[in-house]
């Protein structure tokens, strides 16, 4: 058993791309995130929940969220915390809009070098981007050894995280020496539903940025209890070179975006007879659309 471990999981507030309709893109080729739910991003929540394993396994450890987005991507602190979680950090500041994975990366990097965690964890990849990148961009740029695509823990021993990895045609078994930056693959656990307690207990806790808004300048110390204050950091906080920000630090350039949605123009319906759906199946491979 290792004692007092001190995780944080990168997690991102992302539109819901799996209900994607005709108004999800706008017409300059961006997102409509208007017409879109925000959600905590699926792989992130397979990673909280290989934190909080390794919380209730460990005596003394501790896990804290860390987000980068505006202020409503707060909420995603707070489902942490009812989820198990310590606390969180949420970066936001104007100077972040724009980022590519490059830049992103380096925002998060530099959190990440404040906090100072003896384990990272987060999401193979998010729903709204695909890349897979930010997670290894983040390692590369700390310095530290990384495991992808992390299914279970096996193991942690002498500063020594055993995890077994899904790859693509099949699994293995990998160790590395913390400090460790994993990613977890969306074949681990599913995470664990609200703690009642949780939830009761940080229903009311805000950022400074909500505070603001919610008292003007008169901003209160949400009843005095610094529990209820999740943590918000801008550029100045994290002492970066502002050129590698935002849109400054994004060598990423869109030559062209295309809106494309299905439609259907005709249909069949099939009974349940063996012979109608044997049909269809010679038919779908007769035209080349499977097999």
């Amino acid at each position: 058993m290792t004692k007092g471990l001190k995780i944080v999981v990168l997690a991102k507030q992302v539109p819901d791309t799996r209900n994607v309709g005709k108004d999800a893109m706008k017409e300059d080729g961006t997102v409509n995130r208007a017409a879109l739910p925000a959600i905590f991003n699926p792989e992130d929540l397979h990673a909280l929940e290989l934190a909080l394993r390794l919380k209730d396994q460990n005596r003394g450890t501790t896990v804290h969220l860390l987000t980068m987005g505006p202020g409503r991507a707060a909420d995603i602190i707070r489902e942490g915390l009812f989820r198990g979680a310590d606390g969180g950090v949420l970066l936001t500041d104007r100077k972040f809009a724009g980022a590519d994975t490059l830049a992103t990366s380096y925002a998060i990097s530099r959190a990440v070098e404040k906090l100072a965690p003896d384990l990272i964890v987060a999401g193979r990849q998010a729903i709204d981007g695909d890349t897979a990148q930010v997670g290894p961009q983040v390692a590369e740029k700390l310095g530290l050894p990384q495991i992808t695509c992390a299914e279970k823990v096996v193991s942690l021993e002498n500063s020594t995280l055993t995890v077994v990895r899904r790859l693509e045609h099949g699994v293995e078994t990998v160790s590395g020496k913390l400090p460790l930056l994993v990613t977890v693959n969306s074949s681990a656990p599913a995470c664990r539903p609200r703690n009642a307690k949780q939830t009761m207990r940080y229903k009311h806790s805000k950022t400074l940025g909500e505070l603001q808004a919610q008292a003007g300048d008169d901003v209160y110390s949400n009843a005095a209890n610094a529990r209820l204050t999740i943590t918000e950091w801008g550029v100045a906080d994290i002492d970066g070179d502002e050129n590698q920000f935002g849109l400054k630090g994004s060598p990423t350039k869109v030559k062209k975006i295309e809106n494309v949605v299905f439609q259907t123009k005709e249909s069949k319906t099939l009974s349940d007879a063996d012979a109608d759906i044997e049909g269809f199946v010679k038919e779908l491979i007769a035209n080349h659309n499977i097999g």
